[in-house]
């Protein structure tokens, strides 16, 4: 992959690997699930990056390992050229200020005990950014910026709906005025028309906050909506990355193919017409993943080479690859896909 020095954000072999282990009194190891296994990404200051995969595929771990919730197994993650990688203790609380995560279940990630104001009071002060007489006028600035009003402020998580509890999720963790925002699957469990608003309002607040962002989502069309490009990630490994529109239009890799194709077109006569791509079988385990290309058991274009050959990125045009050894010839011949 094309690489840059200077990025924002950058991730470089980084590994999470997760130990499965037998026995009650004597612990021993029998395999290694490999949940992230050598991601390479760049990001620059206020850009959004769509992490798009099927479920299982590493992309929670990824952004978690990302912020240090999950401690790598190899790898280095720097923001700012500073190494987040091995910081503990107050080195590493003193450096959460400037990363902070959405969790996909507002109720689940607030505690139902504190009110509106504690949560997002607890969270000022824990990094000391404004006195105590000035909580409350930095309470409401939060809620307004999120689009609640402040006189919801006394109020706890379970007297909200859905997409208000997300909207105080997102307020928690702007309380900090981070410069790196995950957002993992943040908006799976709304309605549709919840979704949009809350997109829209992550949208407005990156551009606003000059916020740099990694939104992780199954939901391609929700991830077009919001991204500036988009990184396909398949068994641990990004597959393919490109400018979002591009990505959509002229997908190059066989798994990112099948991904757009499954995308509904909000148009009944386009819809009927259209061909989806169907992979057979089921994807391989992370705890023993299939030699050379990861995806080659489940692509009708895979050859010999594949099995034995690690694929190494290939430019599919200005700023998009692919890891594929036979992008030229699934260009040249796409018909050859399973379809129905």
């Amino acid at each position: 992959m094309s690489l840059q020095q200077n990025s924002f954000l950058k991730i470089r072999g980084l590994k999470t690997h997760f130990p499965v282990e037998k026995g009650i009194l004597f612990r021993k190891v029998i395999a290694t699930v490999k949940a992230v296994d050598g991601v390479d990404l760049d990001l620059q200051r206020g850009e959004i990056l769509g992490l798009v995969g099927e479920s299982g595929c590493g992309k929670s771990s990824l952004g978690r390992t990302v912020l240090q919730l999950l401690k790598p197994t190899n790898g280095s993650v720097q923001l700012e050229g500073r190494e987040l990688v091995g910081l503990r203790g107050n080195e590493l609380r003193a450096a959460r200020k400037d990363f902070q995560m959405i969790f996909q279940d507002p109720y689940a990630s607030l505690n139902p005990r504190m009110t509106v104001y504690d949560a997002l009071a607890e969270a000022i002060l824990a990094h000391q950014f404004v006195p105590k007489s000035a909580l409350p006028e930095k309470v409401a600035e939060l809620m307004n910026k999120v689009g609640l009003s402040p006189r919801f402020i006394k109020k706890y998580p379970h007297e909200f709906s859905g997409g208000q509890r997300q909207r105080i999720a997102i307020a928690r963790a702007l309380a900090v005025e981070p410069k790196l925002l995950i957002a993992d699957e943040a908006v799976s469990a709304l309605d549709v028309s919840i979704q949009a608003q809350i997109i829209n309002l992550l949208a407005k607040l990156s551009r606003e906050m000059n916020l740099t962002m990694i939104f992780i989502s199954h939901d391609l069309s929700v991830v077009k909506h919001i991204a500036d490009r988009i990184a396909v990630m398949y068994l641990g490994r990004i597959v393919e990355i490109g400018p979002a529109l591009t990505l959509f239009d002229q997908p190059r890799h066989p798994y990112t193919r099948a991904l757009v194709s499954a995308v509904p077109v909000p148009d009944p006569d386009r819809e009927r017409g259209r061909k989806r791509i169907l992979l057979p079988g089921d994807p391989p385990s992370p705890m023993n993943p299939p030699q050379g290309c990861t995806f080659h058991p489940r692509c009708p274009y895979a050859t010999d080479a594949c099995q034995s050959e690690f694929p190494e990125w290939s430019v599919a045009g200005e700023g998009h690859q692919a890891a594929c050894i036979r992008l030229d010839a699934i260009q040249q011949n796409p018909d050859t896909m399973v379809t129905s």
